[in-house]
């Protein structure tokens, strides 16, 4: 029989061991912020928020106009102010220009890059767009100098790999962006400080599958490659959680 010592001091390890069990298991972030591409809101990313949100993160997705490089960073940087940290923070597409800038926050820990750009201190958008010609250069400009995807050629360019029905949708309900927001410099990298995560999208149209990979090897990303279109949140909505989950559970 144990003496009554013993039963303490087993007692304790057990509580210790618990304690420690539970700190590995619990998320060092819970605020999940995601920001979203161009040419799109942030209602495709229901599916991503459902997941996250079922597994116990607090999700907010970013409205971004996208007017202007300075005013999508600013509406990053409202939504962020809300949060109580630390920050995950998600950008697709063109929002990964927004959450390099926006992500020098304090409140952020970690960022993840969904088929998007990473651009340095001192290159645009549209620079870095410039390395690698897209597979499908579907891209045209309003008369005001907006960049969109004309209606017939959105699916088989922005989203082959969802249902013709929601590709549709998302042409219908396309938001153009503004030329000068992909021509506007990057005036700090947040990525060089804090872990950066990417999921590289191997079917890509948008987004050239090699500028992605250029890009997160240059940073030093953490990178998960997904069979998918640029419309991945969409149609592989639980890979993308998966990762975003994986930096909330490594965020310093």
């Amino acid at each position: 029989m144990l003496t009554l010592r013993k039963k303490i001091a087993v007692a304790l390890l057990l509580a210790l061991g618990g304690a420690i069990v539970h700190a590995e298991s619990t998320p060092a972030a819970k605020d999940i912020v995601i920001v979203h591409g161009a040419l799109v809101d942030g209602s495709g990313w229901r599916a991503v928020h459902d997941i996250l949100t079922k597994d116990g993160f607090h999700v907010t997705i970013v409205q971004e106009p996208l007017t202007g490089l300075a005013a999508d960073v600013d509406a990053t940087k409202r939504v962020l102010d809300q949060q109580n940290g630390p920050v995950v923070l998600v950008g697709h597409s063109y929002g990964g220009s927004v959450i390099t800038e926006a992500g020098a926050d304090p409140k952020v820990s970690a960022l993840v890059y969904v088929s998007a750009l990473q651009p340095d201190v001192g290159e645009a958008s549209g620079q870095l767009m410039s390395k690698f010609a897209a597979p499908n250069d579907a891209m045209r400009a309003t008369p005001d100098k907006y960049f969109y995807i004309p209606s017939a050629k959105f699916h088989e360019t922005y989203a082959a790999d969802l249902p013709a029905a929601q590709a549709q949708f998302l042409a219908d309900s396309e938001q153009p962006l503004a030329q000068q927001a992909m021509a506007a410099p990057i005036s700090v990298a947040a990525w060089h400080s804090k872990p950066s995560y990417a999921i590289l999208t191997t079917e890509d149209h948008v987004i050239s599958p090699q500028l992605q990979r250029w890009m997160y090897q240059r940073a030093g990303d953490k990178v998960t490659e997904v069979a998918a279109s640029h419309a991945s949140f969409m149609s592989q909505p639980a890979a993308i959680a998966r990762v975003i989950e994986t930096a909330a559970k490594h965020a310093d």
